[in-house]
């Protein structure tokens, strides 16, 4: 037991000798030397450019011109209506168990009931101006605003 007591006070006195840190300031100019790699920058303005190009999601319109159960059907219409409208993009949704084929990105009903007007014709299960989230471009997102 005294070999134990003995032990514990040479350790408590050793440590109190010990200082975890030096409190003695060399330095007293107050500057900061920031050492980064170059390659930091290149990234940060490559992510500036990248988010500058991404596209956007926002709510809007899209004309439905067929609603199936097969990915054939799907795959043939949304090809017949890139062929139609090649400036407008055209999409697949998948719900289960149906594929809608979906064109445009509309802000407004009335330039999606536009198009739905010219393909009212050219499919004859029925086209349908439905609401959904769209992508816009940043681009198309400046020229709109003006």
């Amino acid at each position: 037991m005294y070999k134990l007591l003995s032990l514990a006070a040479l350790l408590l006195f050793s440590a109190a000798g010990l200082k975890a840190q030096d409190n003695t300031v060399a330095d007293n100019t107050g500057s900061v030397k920031v050492v980064k790699d170059s390659r930091i920058d290149i990234l940060v303005r490559k992510q500036v450019y990248i988010n500058t190009l991404a596209i956007r999601n926002q709510p809007g319109f899209r004309v439905q011109v067929m609603t199936t159960n097969k990915r054939n059907e799907a795959n043939d219409a949304k090809a017949r209506v890139m062929q139609l409208f090649p400036d407008h993009r055209t999409y697949i949704d998948y719900q289960a168990p149906y594929f809608k084929v979906r064109i445009g990105d509309f802000r407004s009903r009335e330039e999606a009931t536009e198009l739905r007007n010219k393909l009212t014709n050219q499919f004859a299960g029925g086209v349908f101006v439905v609401p959904t989230t769209i992508n816009v471009s940043p681009d198309k997102e400046f020229i709109n605003e003006d």
